[in-house]
């Protein structure tokens, strides 16, 4: 991470073309060698940095309280990573800010800040799918077999192997092993990529803009009135 804060430095005071690898080399006090040991170029040095702001967002999915439904728990995550002063400081925003639209301008520092957001999204999707395991066990808790179906095993996108229907009942167990192959796969990894990209396009278009992190056109309100937007979205597909 040293290397990265090193690059964002470099790249906000002189500029991306300005900057050589060797110079954020120096900057972070390693070798060349080691620079390009964990880095094709340049730009992949702030891949780093980037993954860590995305992956905050989807990580506060994960801890937010467990009652709250999935489209609560999402706003609960963007009042809690993009208000300044809560759970990011103002100067990180800025830093934000200043990195977007250096990537603006350079196809491949763009394709790493994709990169970092695909990657967050591939956490959000086990995120969700974890957390809409946990309602449906808790929906189903009074149901015969309800206790070992095994709901809260579910992975972030595979079927539950362990959900067979307490009763033994072949054809339901089955029906029930497809229905949740069809909720996890397509409905959790369609919406991960929903609310991912919400948060994603609000962080942008203010990045782009002038507007203080902490105004009514902030990124949080933004996101926020993006997620208001999806109100009727089918998250997970149920």
């Amino acid at each position: 991470m040293e290397i990265a804060r090193a690059a964002a430095e470099l790249f906000m005071k002189h500029g991306l073309r300005a900057t050589r690898a060797e110079d954020i080399a120096r900057a972070a006090g390693v070798a060349p060698r080691t620079f390009y040991r964990y880095f094709a170029g340049k730009e992949e040095a702030l891949g780093p940095l980037f993954a860590a702001g995305v992956e905050r967002w989807a990580e506060a999915v994960r801890d937010a309280p467990a009652g709250l439904s999935v489209p609560d728990a999402l706003r609960h995550a963007v009042v809690r990573t993009l208000t300044p002063g809560v759970g990011v400081r103002p100067e990180s925003m800025e830093w934000v800010r200043s990195l977007l639209r250096l990537a603006e301008g350079s196809p491949a520092l763009l394709r790493v800040w994709g990169e970092a957001c695909q990657g967050a999204e591939r956490t959000l999707e086990g995120v969700l799918a974890a957390r809409l395991s946990q309602r449906e066990g808790a929906a189903k808790g009074g149901a015969p077999g309800g206790e070992e179906s095994g709901g809260e095993e579910s992975g972030g996108g595979a079927p539950d192997s362990g959900a067979a229907g307490g009763d033994g009942a072949d054809r339901g167990g089955a029906a029930g092993d497809a229905e949740a192959e069809r909720v996890t796969a397509p409905g959790i990894r369609l919406s991960a990529a929903v609310a991912g990209a919400a948060v994603r396009v609000a962080v942008e278009t203010w990045a782009a803009g002038d507007d203080p992190a902490d105004g009514p056109a902030g990124p949080a309100p933004r996101a926020l009135s993006h997620l208001e937007a999806l109100r009727d979205f089918p998250w997970g597909g149920a």
